[in-house]
């Protein structure tokens, strides 16, 4: 596997210099930000990204991510269009010559969180999940505020979307996904793309919206959506390890052996009660996950695609974007391919 890292463009205080400075970095991982959601990217956009990149001696090894427009999760007549957006959007991320694009079908919410300062006995801080905390608020009053929340919706159209998911159950939603990939698979076939879908985060329903990419049974189902190599997953290990019902390891065995890992994101999480977590360090020891178990069945596999350190606390007095920070998610890489080479020596 080849070490990638996200980078949110030239607002993000991670600069590309900073990024090509940790040993082993690969690639990068990014997307184009400033076209509204459902629309087209231009060709001009993403090869300008990929110029950028390639500039500071890195390469975009994957689009991270490509939104799905919400008349499409909800089932509307008006999702056609933007579905055909779509399409032209994979063949202009192809023609660029990016070769994966990872992608989610998580209703209205990305990733959530409850907290993004939780202070550890050391000082560093990390984001946190609670259940009680986000049991407590209310979206559909169109006021919501979590760490790493997309404010591009105003508070009424935060409403709005809340009640036009009350007719929309997991069985809904899994037929609109089936829609979404029949139609997209081909396009991404055609451009040389393949297409990565991200766990639900946390993999469970949060406030009343359905999530249905959560455990090896709906990635099982999911992958049944389509027999063509283009179609596979993003195996989140933080993501589905959130929920200790998920053995994170064995699902890298099953779906690895398949081809269908086309993208990994590496982070621990330290599970605290039921529905309750805290995102950690890197390490095995940190956290609630076993990094060596997970990385060396990356390896057994022969996983050979992009991967990057996900999450990370903020360290040494840093400030930026929750989860996002450089230090902690550095060295989170160097943690990740020490223990890469490793399983590798050990094997040889």
């Amino acid at each position: 596997m080849y070490m990638t890292f996200r980078w949110f463009g030239e607002n993000d205080p991670v600069t590309l210099k900073n990024i090509r400075q940790i040993p082993g970095m690969h690639g990068i991982v990014s997307a184009v930000y400033d076209v509204p959601v459902g629309e087209e990217w231009p060709y001009g956009k993403i090869a300008g990204l990929r110029d950028r990149v390639e500039a500071e001696g890195l390469k975009l090894s994957v689009i991270e991510s490509v939104p799905v427009h919400e008349d499409i999760k909800l089932g509307l007549p008006t999702r056609d269009r933007y579905i055909d957006n779509y399409c032209r959007t994979l063949k202009n991320i192809g023609k660029a010559g990016i070769p994966v694009v990872c992608y989610n079908f998580m209703p209205i919410l990305d990733w959530t969180r409850s907290g993004l300062d939780f202070e550890w006995e050391d000082g560093s801080t990390s984001l946190i999940y609670e259940e009680a905390s986000v049991v407590r608020m209310n979206p559909r009053s169109g006021d919501l505020a979590l760490p790493g929340w997309d404010t591009s919706y105003s508070k009424d159209e935060i409403g709005r979307l809340f009640r036009a998911y009350e007719s929309v159950d997991e069985e809904k939603l899994w037929e609109n996904l089936a829609y979404f990939i029949e139609r997209i698979i081909p396009a991404a076939e055609e451009a040389g793309v393949r297409m990565a879908i991200h766990p639900d985060d946390p993999p469970w329903p949060i406030f009343g919206l359905p999530r249905i990419m959560t455990n090896a049974r709906n990635f099982e189902r999911f992958l049944t959506l389509s027999d063509s190599p283009a179609h596979g997953i993003c195996l989140c290990s933080g993501s589905l390890g959130a929920d200790p019902a998920n053995d994170v390891a064995e699902m890298v065995r099953t779906f690895g052996s398949q081809g269908r890992i086309h993208f990994a994101h590496l982070r621990n999480v330290r599970i605290d009660g039921e529905k309750d977590f805290k995102e950690t360090a890197h390490l095995s020891s940190a956290g609630s996950l076993d990094m060596g178990a997970i990385v060396a069945a990356l390896y057994a596999v022969g996983f050979d695609g992009p991967f990057r350190p996900d999450h990370g606390r903020m360290i040494w007095g840093e400030i930026g974007r929750p989860g996002y920070g450089l230090y902690d998610r550095a060295l989170g890489a160097v943690y990740l391919n020490g223990l890469w080479e490793g399983i590798a020596r050990a094997r040889a």
